[in-house]
């Protein structure tokens, strides 16, 4: 199989030097991503900054569109990071790496068993981005034993390798500095005039939602806490932040209640296995605005 689709398909990319420059984007699809509400945030984020900060990275969306110029990006997902750091630093490698990979059912369960450790991080780059674009939905999910589970993916002829974004990401990856750490160690030299954008896992929608539900990945009560603790610490250090977060019964009032400017958008959201609780749903901003 793979023998036919090398000779079917000439790995090399003729035109290592493209005349398009698409803009940066999230090369990744990531549950509960921002590209769709980047239009409402326009007028929310500070006009200036001086250098972005984004703790819970996932597709990025808010930094491939707002950030320039010196970044920190940091993410608890080891595989997104390295992803990220091979993309800024070898970018080339990558792109070959996924030429080598294509749409089939048998391949795909074939590369999701290999162990990302036995890897090299441009073969595990390679494979993130593969089963990213033909798994279901795009979804990242692991086991007990934190080896990824997500079915392959049914479309019609799915992108696996864009150069010509990869490269422009690559690009604006060079001033940025990639981590993987706890949200709170990543912000940790944020000073004065520096943007901090919080996408965490959203508190739980429900009658008991705040700070009293528990979140996927972990993200329960107590860390839904911690982050607010650290927002009150961002906030007497001078530095500017934007949160994302899900309108839980009693959630707005708990940041206004610190002074924070709390506004409301709508996000589309079609992964939820609760009906009523797919396509426009309320979410909340908070900034502390009295920074900027």
């Amino acid at each position: 199989m793979l023998a036919e689709h090398l000779l079917k398909h000439d790995v090399r990319d003729p035109d290592p030097r493209p005349s398009g420059r698409p803009d940066p984007r999230p090369f990744i699809k990531w549950v509960g991503g921002k590209s769709r509400l980047l239009s409402q945030y326009e007028s929310l984020v500070p006009s200036s900054w001086e250098r972005y900060f984004e703790p819970f990275a996932g597709g990025a969306a808010m930094y491939w569109h707002y950030s320039e110029g010196h970044a920190v990006l940091n993410d608890l997902n080891r595989e997104l990071v390295t992803t990220y750091r091979v993309v800024r630093d070898d970018v080339e490698a990558l792109i070959a790496a996924l030429r080598v990979h294509y749409y089939d059912k048998d391949y795909y369960y074939s590369v999701r068993a290999q162990d990302p450790d036995e890897l090299t991080p441009v073969e595990q780059a390679a494979r993130m981005i593969f089963l990213n674009r033909t798994g279901f939905n795009g979804l990242y999910r692991v086991n007990k034993s934190g080896r990824f589970n997500v079915p392959f993916g049914r479309y019609s002829n799915p992108k696996i390798c864009d150069p010509q974004l990869l490269r422009r990401c690559s690009e604006h990856l060079r001033d940025t500095d990639l981590r993987s750490t706890d949200f709170a160690a990543a912000v940790a030299d944020a000073g004065e005039g520096d943007f901090v954008y919080f996408d965490p896992p959203y508190a739980p929608v429900s009658s008991t939602a705040d700070f009293t539900g528990y979140c996927a990945g972990g993200f329960d009560q107590t860390e839904q806490q911690r982050l607010r603790d650290l927002l009150v610490d961002l906030d007497a250090r001078g530095v500017r932040f934007m949160l994302s977060n899900s309108d839980a019964p009693g959630l707005a009032q708990t940041y206004a209640k610190a002074g924070w400017d709390v506004v409301k958008v709508r996000a589309g959201r079609s992964i939820n296995c609760n009906k009523k609780r797919r396509g426009k749903v309320p979410e909340l901003v908070v900034r502390n605005l009295g920074r900027w």
